[in-house]
C-alpha cells in the first residue's frame, strides 16, 4: 500500500514537472504575448478570396 502511494506521489511529481517546462518553454517561445490578436483577426477583411471560397476567381 505504502509502496503505491509512494510511486503515485512520484509520477504526479514527474508529470507536474514536465508541464510546468512545457508552460515555461511556450511562454518563452511567445505563444501568449498577444491576447488580444486572435479575437480581432476574424473581422480583418482578405484582399482576395483563397481557393475553394467561392469566389468569382475560382475555376
Amino acid at each position: 500500500m505504502f509502496k503505491s502511494i509512494v510511486i503515485l506521489v512520484l509520477l504526479s511529481l514527474c508529470v507536474g514537472t514536465g508541464v510546468w517546462l512545457f508552460f515555461i518553454w511556450a511562454v518563452k517561445k511567445g505563444e501568449f504575448d498577444d491576447m488580444e490578436g486572435p479575437k480581432y483577426r476574424m473581422l480583418d477583411d482578405d484582399d482576395e478570396p483563397g481557393p475553394g471560397t467561392g469566389g468569382k476567381h475560382d475555376n
